[in-house]
């Protein structure tokens, strides 16, 4: 059985990003999965900050505290099988670096607002004869890419960013985590959904 492996990116990959990746980690528990976070301008080695640690403890995460920053390349973009940017600003940098990667690379909220308006029966009639769990998640994300130009405009100009809340007031923080937290929860039921579909 093969892996399929998810690289969320941020700008300093000690906020957004490293929450994105413990929440899908979370949530995607017990199946073929590896989950990483890297920063376009990391601040490589340092840790995640006080409100960031709480409020991913709170969501059920049990060591935030052993992330540490590290910065983006190439080759952790070609080895993914999904990139999730926090904001359209890293989709660009990604693709910038990986051309082809565009393909499997969104915004976390992109994704998210594109699963919601793929039926359920196109991904499940996609990936149904499909025995590996890992290749089913792959048929699902290039079902979404397909997608992408197919759903409606989120309803705001940001709507598809994740606000920074780097160095920023506790509410931002919040907010951050609200942005964030659905656009997680979709993408883990739909990759669940098709890992899940072969099982019997």
């Amino acid at each position: 059985m093969g892996t399929f492996t998810i690289l969320t990116v941020c700008t300093g990959n000690v906020c957004r990003s490293p929450l994105g990746e413990q929440l899908l980690a979370l949530g995607l528990e017990g199946l073929p999965v590896t989950v990483a976070s890297a920063g376009t301008g990391a601040l490589v080695d340092e840790g995640m900050p006080a409100q960031s640690l709480r409020i991913a403890r709170g969501l059920g995460v049990l060591t935030p505290e052993t992330h540490r920053a590290r910065q983006i390349t190439a080759d952790m973009i070609r080895e993914a099988d999904l990139v999730l940017g926090m904001a359209r600003e890293h989709r660009r940098q990604i693709v910038e670096l990986v051309p082809r990667a565009s393909r499997y690379t969104f915004t976390i909220r992109e994704f998210a607002r594109i699963a919601e308006n793929v039926p359920t029966e196109t991904i499940d009639d996609l990936v149904r004869d499909e025995p590996d769990a890992a290749e089913r998640m792959r048929l699902a994300v290039e079902e979404i890419g397909f997608s992408r130009g197919t759903v409606p405009p989120p309803a705001t100009e940001d709507g598809d960013d994740v606000i920074d809340p780097y160095r920023r007031s506790d509410d931002v923080f919040e907010l951050s985590a609200q942005h964030l937290s659905p656009a997680i929860a979709t993408t883990v039921a739909l990759l669940r959904r098709a890992a899940d579909l072969g099982r019997s």
